[in-house]
C-alpha cells in the first residue's frame, strides 16, 4: 500500500514539474506571409504595351503603389505596378519590366518588415551624419 501511494505522489510531482513550463509560441512568420500570392492573370496588353489589364481571382484587396510580378511559360516574367484603377473584376498595373503575355500569371510580393519610428530616425540620423561628413 506504501508503494503504490508513493508512486502515486511521485506521478503527480513529476507531472506538476513539466506544467510550469510554457508552451512554444511561433515568432517567424508563417510560410503563407512570406509567400508570393496568386491575385489573377494578364488578361489585356494594348498595343503601346504600357500598361495591362488584370483579370482578378476574387477581390481585387491589391493596395496602389503595390509591386506586382508576372510569371509565363518558358521563364518570362516581369514587374507592374498597380496603379489603384479598376473596374469590376479588372484592374490596371504599368508595366516596369520584364516581358509578358495574355495569360501569365499575376503574384503580389510579400511586403517588407515595417520599421519603427525611433530605427527610421535613427537611420535618418546616421545617414544625415555620413553625408555632412
Amino acid at each position: 500500500m506504501k508503494l503504490l501511494s508513493f508512486t502515486t505522489l511521485a506521478l503527480c510531482l513529476s507531472l506538476a514539474a513539466c506544467a510550469d513550463k510554457p508552451g512554444e509560441t511561433p515568432t517567424e512568420k508563417t510560410d503563407a506571409e512570406s509567400k508570393p500570392r496568386l491575385v489573377g492573370r494578364v488578361a489585356s496588353i494594348p498595343a503601346d504595351r504600357t500598361f495591362v489589364l488584370i483579370q482578378s481571382y476574387g477581390t481585387w484587396t491589391v493596395e496602389t503603389g503595390s509591386i506586382l510580378t508576372t510569371q509565363g511559360p518558358e521563364g518570362r516574367a516581369a514587374n507592374l505596378l498597380a496603379t489603384g484603377e479598376k473596374l469590376g473584376q479588372y484592374a490596371a498595373a504599368d508595366i516596369r519590366t520584364g516581358t509578358l503575355e495574355i495569360g501569365d500569371g499575376v503574384y503580389t510580393i510579400a511586403k517588407a518588415p515595417a520599421m519603427k519610428e525611433t530605427e527610421t530616425a535613427e537611420k535618418s540620423e546616421a545617414l544625415s551624419e555620413e553625408t555632412a561628413d
